[in-house]
């Protein structure tokens, strides 16, 4: 987009600041997007913001799997971010690129390095589609979509915790599709035809439905699941969770300086014979997370939750594999992670300590050099620039 930009002769380089925040990436914070991004001024394609993070993350953990990789080690230093975005905000089509190397730590699940993430997960460009503005109340969009599914957004800088927790293990994170949005004064609604768990098949539907009680107070509700079997099977695309729906409640409520965000989340995998689904299982999970500012510097967040798995077992049947959705049949998980924050102007660094336990583990599905650890502490650092 740089070379096109480049290649239409009547481009002239502006710092100006946007007037509002650029709408994407959504940033839950504590973390701030910079305010002033670059502005250029495109000519008939009007005016084009760029915007971007570069991030560094080191790491020390318990129980670490050795299984390969700088993520499986007791230490690593990585980088979490690399990204640019370039997007418009203005006019009846626009469009938004996110594009670069990332790294998606999460907890309880091994730490993949960012060329390896980039490689396997979404790709250099995991993030962009065009957007058609029919009227102030509807879009609609299309392209390579943030989820609607979840209280956690994608990448590190967009939320209150370095790594995503163990709800957003269950989650899509970033679908192929179309999405159509509506919002008029308190309400917002949103569908979408996707394709789910990334698997390249358009056969997911999500909405959300949001409601906006007051200035401190809104509530909404999320459903996403299959229409249709998949039998696409790789690390951005587990099969399971693919032909799977899920659902979320999700209330937030800020005053002042603190914001309240609780949700539950329930999915449900059925029978599937044909894709090596045997048995069907199911997931409860409620989270809670905090955020709270201590001035205009520093800020402390917190998230702590518990997911559960139940059926998917064979009982006395040799011939069947049990569905594992977290760490066995009927396993159990809790977490909590806390996280002070300081940004000064674009400039940010912020530590982060989690405990990760596991309940009625199955051998072989945990921690550790030979996956029977029940339990994992790690300890991050993330530093870095928004640009």
């Amino acid at each position: 987009m740089l070379l096109l930009l480049g290649s239409c002769g009547a481009v002239s380089w502006a710092g100006v600041a946007n007037a509002d925040p650029l709408p994407s990436p959504s940033f839950s914070g504590p973390l701030a997007p910079n305010p002033h991004p670059l502005t250029v001024d495109a000519g008939p394609f009007g005016s084009v913001a760029i915007s971007g993070q570069v991030s560094g993350i080191g790491g020390l953990q318990t129980h670490a799997s050795h299984a390969g990789g700088i993520g499986n080690q007791d230490g690593f230093v990585d980088l979490s971010n690399g990204q640019i975005e370039i997007q418009t905000t203005q006019g009846p089509l626009q469009f938004y690129i996110q594009a670069g190397a990332y790294s998606l730590p999460s907890l309880g699940s091994s730490y993949l390095q960012a060329t390896k993430a980039t490689d396997q997960l979404f790709g250099p460009v995991p993030v962009a589609y065009a957007k058609g503005v029919i009227t102030p109340e509807l879009t609609v969009m299309a392209g390579l979509l943030p989820t609607m599914v979840g209280a956690e957004s994608t990448f590190t800088f967009q939320n209150v915790n370095i790594e995503r927790g163990l709800l957003w293990n269950q989650e899509p994170a970033i679908s192929r599709g179309v999405q159509i949005n509506y919002a008029r004064g308190p309400l917002s609604a949103a569908v979408s035809l996707n394709d789910g768990y990334f698997s390249g098949k358009l056969n997911w539907l999500s909405g959300m439905l949001g409601y906006a009680i007051d200035a401190s107070n809104s509530i909404s509700f999320v459903g996403a699941g299959s229409l249709s079997r998949s039998d696409k099977s790789s690390v951005a695309t587990p099969l399971a969770q693919n032909n799977s729906s899920i659902f979320n409640l999700i209330y937030t409520y800020t005053s002042g300086p603190l914001t309240l965000t609780p949700y539950l989340q329930y999915s449900h995998v059925g029978r599937d014979d044909q894709l090596g689904i045997i048995r069907s299982a199911d997931t409860y999970g409620g989270a809670l997370l905090v955020k709270y500012a201590l001035n205009s510097e520093w800020s402390l967040g917190a998230r702590a939750e518990y997911l559960k798995t139940t059926g998917g077992t064979c009982g006395a049947d040799a011939n069947c594999t049990p569905t594992n959705l977290l760490y066995g049949a009927k396993s159990d998980a809790w977490s909590f992670t806390i996280t002070p924050t300081y940004q000064k102007g674009v400039f940010f660094a912020r530590g982060e300590l989690s405990y990760t336990g596991i309940g009625h583990l199955q051998p072989g599905s945990g921690f550790g050099r030979d996956f029977n650890q029940r339990d994992q502490v790690r300890a991050l650092v993330e530093t870095g620039i928004l640009f």
